[in-house]
């Protein structure tokens, strides 16, 4: 079944991409949830034409995010977390955390645009930071003990 994205999907694509899903995904979940739409050709048609009239906005856009990229890789992030014994935190550091940082540096990311791996302990870790679905930028981050 060849679907139309409204919205971005994860593991699948993004808004206005044409993919091919099963059946009953598409009929049982994309189309009822309002993420997709039947890939008719007239459908099609028109979402040419969109992309068309979208280039010019959609290359604003992209320049916009590599603003924000270059920003971002000057910054130095440092996170602290209550540390046990040894390097060992106390809970862990996620794409909140990170988030929250970014944040205090002034640059506002929603979290759900951020991939990191759980850490666990001290020390320097990258995050991956979706500013566009053709830009993404490393973001090195540091986890520090925090002082008693």
């Amino acid at each position: 079944m060849e679907l139309i994205l409204k919205q971005d999907v994860e593991n699948l694509g993004f808004k206005d991409d044409v993919v091919t899903v099963k059946n009953g995904y598409g009929r049982n979940f994309l189309i009822p949830q309002g993420r997709a739409i039947l890939a008719t050709s007239s459908a099609k048609k028109v979402l040419a034409e969109n992309l068309k009239q979208r280039a010019f906005k959609e290359k604003k856009i992209v320049d916009d995010a590599n603003k924000i990229a270059e920003a971002i890789k000057a910054l130095d992030i440092k996170i602290t977390s209550k540390v046990g014994s040894g390097d060992k935190l106390f809970g862990s550091v996620n794409n909140i955390d990170i988030a929250a940082a970014l944040e205090k540096e002034g640059q506002s990311i929603d979290k759900k645009y951020i991939t990191v791996a759980t850490v666990k302990r001290t020390g320097k870790y990258n995050a991956v930071v979706r500013l566009h679905r053709e830009v993404t930028v490393d973001l090195p981050f540091e986890v520090i003990a925090e002082a008693n």
